[in-house]
C-alpha cells in the first residue's frame, strides 16, 4: 500500500431537524390544541484512531465525510431521531488541524482515542411548545441549526522509539531489516529508502522498541530538497536518534565529518527540538576495514566533530556489533520511559492528601 502522511479532508456535521407544526385532530376533540414535535439532532463528526491503519492513502479518494440529518418532528408530540454520529478511522499518531485557521485541534496518540471535529446541529422545537393561555393554536415552529463544516488538515507522524538518521546509502535500511522483522528494500545505490518503514526490536518478553527509519537526508533538505524534509518530521516523537555514517565510503574523497555537520546543520534548520534531541553515532560497515584503520578513522572522526556522545561500529550486513548496540538501546529506552512516568507518580502523589 502506498505510504501517504498527509492529506486533507471536509467534515459537514448533520443539521438539526425541524420542529413540526401539527394540530390534534381526533373525533368527539373538536379543539385537539397544538401536538407538533421537535426534531432530532444531527449527527456529530468523530476522528478515531485505529492502530490497525499506518497511511493517509485512503483519503486522497474519499475526502468528504458527512454525518446523518437529524429527523423533522412529528404530530402526536413525537420526536424525530437523532441522525447517526460518524466515526472515521485514521492511523494512530495523527495530528489534525484545521486548514482555514492553521489551529491544532489535536493529535490522536493511543488506540480507539476519538476527537470531535465537527459538531451536529441543533434540533427544531414543534409547535406544542409556543401554547399559552393567549395562544391557544400557535403556528410557531423552529428549524434546526446547520451542522459544522470544516476543512482539515490530516498529518500523520509516526510513533517511534528510535529514529535513524544519515545520508542516503549509509546503511539504514540494512540495519533496520537485520535487528527487526521489517522489509525494506535494500541496494547498493541511494535513494533506495523512498517512505519511511518501522520495524519492532524485540529482545524477550516485555522487552521491545520500535525504529524509524526514513528517506536519506541531503543538502537543502529544510528547504525541501530530495524527500529529508517530506519525512524529518517522523523523527520528532522518537526519544532518541541514532546517526549513521559510512565509515568505509567508496569514495574516499568523501569526508564523514562533513557529512554529520550537514545533517546536523539541517535538522537545526528544520526544528531546534529536533536537533536537541538525544544523539547516539553509528559508524557502519565496519567489516569492511581492519581493526586499526576502523580505530582509527573512528578517533579522527570523532575529534574531528567534538563527539562526546556514545559511538558504536557496526556492520548491518554481518550483524557485527548490532546485538550490542540494541541491548544498550533497551537499557537507555527504559530510562527514559521511567523518568517520564515518574513526573507523573509525584503529581498523584501530591493530589492526594490523607489529612483533608
Amino acid at each position: 500500500m502506498k505510504f501517504v502522511d498527509e492529506a486533507k479532508i471536509k467534515v459537514i456535521a448533520g443539521d438539526g431537524g425541524n420542529g413540526c407544526a401539527s394540530f390534534r385532530r381526533e373525533k368527539y376533540i373538536p379543539k385537539g390544541g397544538p401536538d407538533g414535535g421537535d426534531g432530532g439532532d444531527g449527527g456529530s463528526v468523530y476522528l478515531i484512531a485505529d492502530s490497525g491503519l499506518n497511511t493517509l492513502v485512503d483519503f486522497r479518494t474519499q475526502r468528504t465525510h458527512k454525518a446523518e440529518r437529524g429527523q423533522n418532528g412529528m404530530g402526536r408530540e413525537r420526536t424525530g431521531r437523532k441522525g447517526q454520529d460518524l466515526q472515521v478511522r485514521i492511523p494512530v499518531g495523527t495530528r489534525i488541524f484545521d486548514e482555514e485557521t492553521g489551529e491544532l485541534l489535536g493529535e490522536l496518540l493511543e488506540h480507539q482515542q476519538t476527537l470531535l471535529v465537527a459538531q451536529g446541529g441543533e434540533h427544531g422545537i414543534g409547535n406544542v411548545h409556543f401554547k399559552s393561555s393567549t395562544n391557544r393554536t400557535p403556528r410557531q415552529f423552529t428549524h434546526g441549526t446547520e451542522g459544522e463544516r470544516r476543512e482539515l488538515r490530516l498529518e500523520l507522524i509516526l510513533l517511534a522509539d528510535v529514529g535513524l538518521l544519515g545520508m542516503p546509502n549509509a546503511g539504514k535500511s540494512s540495519l533496520i531489516s537485520k535487528i527487526s522483522s521489517a522489509r525494506p528494500r535494500v541496494a547498493d545505490y541511494p535513494f533506495t529508502t523512498l517512505y519511511p518503514n518501522l520495524g519492532v526490536v524485540s529482545l524477550g518478553q516485555d522487552h521491545s522498541f520500535v525504529v524509524a527509519d526514513i528517506p536519506g537526508v541531503i543538502e537543502g533538505a529544510a528547504e525541501g530538497a530530495g524527500l529529508g524534509l517530506q519525512f524529518l518530521k517522523h523523527l520528532s516523537r522518537t526519544r532518541l536518534l541514532l546517526h549513521m555514517v559510512d565509515i568505509a565510503p567508496l569514495d574516499e574523497s568523501v569526508e564523514s565529518a562533513s557529512e554529520v555537520r550537514q545533517i546536523e546543520q539541517e535538522m537545526s534548520r528544520y526544528s531546534e527540538e529536533l536537533a536537541g534531541k538525544e544523539r547516539w553515532l553509528v559508524l557502519n560497515k565496519k567489516d569492511l576495514l581492519l581493526d586499526d584503520e576502523f580505530e582509527e578513522r573512528s578517533q579522527a572522526l570523532c575529534e574531528s566533530l567534538g563527539w562526546s556522545g556514545p559511538v558504536y561500529g557496526i556492520s548491518a550486513v554481518s550483524g557485527e556489533g548490532t546485538k550490542q548496540l540494541i541491548s544498550e538501546l533497551m537499557l537507555r529506552l527504559e530510562q527514559l520511559w521511567q523518568s517520564e512516568r515518574e513526573p507523573e507518580e509525584q503529581d498523584d502523589d501530591e493530589a492526594w492528601d490523607p489529612l483533608q
